[in-house]
């Protein structure tokens, strides 16, 4: 997968569709957003992970001093998208100057790499793209097969996964596995439960979630299009085609639910 190309295009894309929507307009799949904050939103992350990398940031203080030094918020539209295009080409030449086994801070523990930024910033433009398609009203274009593969992937190991990382938390088996099939090539297994542990506070969470599995006799299955399942675990499609076991799947659903921004 050629990451940079991807992030390159995919902002393009997203500032095509931006341009073809009132800057007021709600956001269908971010309900808090206006169409001007996702263009910030996105403005604001390619600037963030553009310095974490020029900072060579590996703590959560270091982080902290990035976020506390972003660009201030620009008035006009054009003014943001002429800043979206400089901090995209920042963390483009940031992290094709490095390779991805380089240490770099990142919100996910097990990886505190540059391969981190690199995969998580491909999905982060796609997902904003097709939030932008959906709130201007167009045609969601399709996303690359190699990508939405690797999205579903993503989505399971860090998106819904990140509970896991916290010490002391582990996941309780509810139900069946469920096999997510591509039907254009691949196969996830999937163990929904419930993440069960408690927080530095103290506070006790007992939480919906998910894993994959190396093996097991699925229960339950959800099949369609790589593109399909990659839009639905991110929130951003409806559910695909499901079978087999209801409890199963109503243990995954619940774990998709909340949904990402």
């Amino acid at each position: 997968m050629d990451h940079l190309t991807i992030i390159d295009a995919e902002t393009e894309r997203f500032i095509e569709a931006v341009a073809a929507a009132s800057g007021e307009g709600p956001v269908p799949t971010c309900p808090d957003w206006t169409v001007d904050d996702l263009l910030w939103h996105l403005t604001e992350v390619h600037a963030f992970w553009a310095r974490i990398l020029s900072s060579g940031a590996r703590t959560d203080a270091d982080s902290e001093a990035v976020e506390a030094d972003k660009p201030e918020r620009p008035v006009e539209r054009g003014q943001t998208v002429e800043l979206l295009r400089a901090e995209t080409a920042a963390l483009v030449a940031e992290l094709r100057s490095r390779p991805d086994a380089d240490p770099a801070w990142s919100w996910f523990p097990p990886d505190q790499t540059v391969g981190f930024t690199r995969r998580m910033q491909v999905h982060e433009a796609t997902m904003h793209r097709i939030d932008a398609e959906l709130a201007a009203g167009l045609v969601s274009r399709p996303i690359e097969h190699e990508v939405a593969s690797d999205g579903v992937s993503h989505a399971v190991e860090v998106m819904l996964g990140w509970w896991g990382t916290n010490p002391g938390f582990e996941l309780r088996p509810v139900m069946g596995v469920v096999a997510l099939v591509a039907s254009d090539g691949g196969r996830w297994l999937l163990q929904p439960g419930r993440w069960i542990g408690t927080g530095q506070s103290g506070k006790t969470y007992d939480e919906p979630g998910v894993v994959l599995v190396a093996d097991g006799e699925p229960a339950a299955s959800v099949t369609a299009t790589a593109d399909t399942l990659d839009r639905w675990l991110w929130g951003r499609g409806p559910e695909p085609e499901a079978s087999g076991d209801q409890e199963s799947l109503d243990a995954l659903r619940a774990a998709v639910a909340p949904g990402m921004q």
